[in-house]
């Protein structure tokens, strides 16, 4: 269902904060002609904690009409509570997404049959497939892939988006999981050899500046082609290194800006990239063919 190189898109704001639908619209084509397989529209890269329920709304609304069905479009429906998740998916679901992405509950740091329950509760509700998130360096858990292999029993839980960077967690992963339960990288620095490994893809913050590249790399690493691959990623090394120099989705947003495609605008607490990361950033951008020379 869900394969190849998806983007953990970014929210456009204006320098007041306010969303930019226009930039909003211009990402979305820059995607469609980018080769990019899917939209992950308010995850952790799009500023989940500082959307507000209707500005979620309006986003995912406007991508899905804009795509018409040519890409995949997941909307990030997750909290730290089981019932407002609950809600959360079952209002989102409601739109004409084809899945829901639900992150681990962060800072209360449930069980792991805590966590079981609180994705089967989720995944009850919702009307299209979910897809866990297991990200502990955002959430303080850790999501082990004996839960996730009882979640993958559930008709509606069809993938997994994990961000562990060791491809010892994807084999895992795979010899656990149901035959057809899709396994998609979290990690881009680590999402080819987790490809290698069993993945089917990634979910990519390197993507919304280098959609075409990170797409050729996610379709060598799935053929199979590990020399292609490896020199593919060579080139995008930089890149996964500087988009996290500060916390994301700092780095991406000024990239995205120094691109010309967005304005700086961002949400507190977040803050513009500090000036003194700034030329690693660019010549991130440079090396990977995102900007000339």
């Amino acid at each position: 269902m869900f394969s190849g190189s998806l983007v953990a898109i970014v929210t456009p704001m204006r320098a007041d904060g306010s969303l930019d639908l226009t930039a909003w619209s211009r990402l979305i084509d820059f995607h469609l002609e980018g080769g990019t397989s899917g939209i992950v529209v308010g995850g952790t890269t799009g500023e989940s904690a500082t959307l507000t329920e209707a500005e979620l709304q309006e986003l995912t609304a406007r991508a899905c009409e804009q795509v018409a069905g040519r890409i995949s479009v997941l909307v990030g429906a997750g909290t730290s509570s089981t019932a407002s998740t609950v809600e959360r998916v079952r209002r989102l679901s409601e739109l004409p997404v084809d899945a829901v992405l639900v992150v681990t509950p962060a800072y209360n740091r449930p069980t792991q049959e805590g966590l079981y329950r609180h994705f089967a509760a989720a995944a009850e509700a919702s009307r299209v497939p979910l897809v866990p998130y297991n990200v502990p360096s955002r959430t303080a858990v850790d999501m082990l892939p004996e839960t996730v292999a009882r979640l993958s029993q559930l008709r509606k839980v069809v993938a997994v988006k994990e961000a562990v960077a060791r491809v010892e967690r994807i084999r895992e992963l795979r010899g656990a999981c149901r035959p057809g339960f899709e396994i998609l990288s979290g990690d881009d620095a680590t999402a080819r050899e987790a490809v290698l490994a069993g993945a089917v893809g990634v979910i990519s913050v390197t993507a919304n500046v280098v959609p075409g590249r990170m797409s050729e790399l996610m379709s060598a690493a799935a053929h199979g082609d590990r020399a292609q691959s490896a020199r593919l990623d060579a080139r995008l090394a930089g890149l996964h290194e500087a988009l996290f120099i500060e916390a994301n989705p700092i780095p991406v947003k000024w990239a995205l800006a120094r691109m010309g495609l967005i304005d700086r605008g961002i949400r507190l607490p977040l803050t513009e990239l500090s000036e003194g990361h700034q030329a690693a950033v660019i010549s991130a951008l440079r090396e990977g063919g995102a900007l000339g020379a």
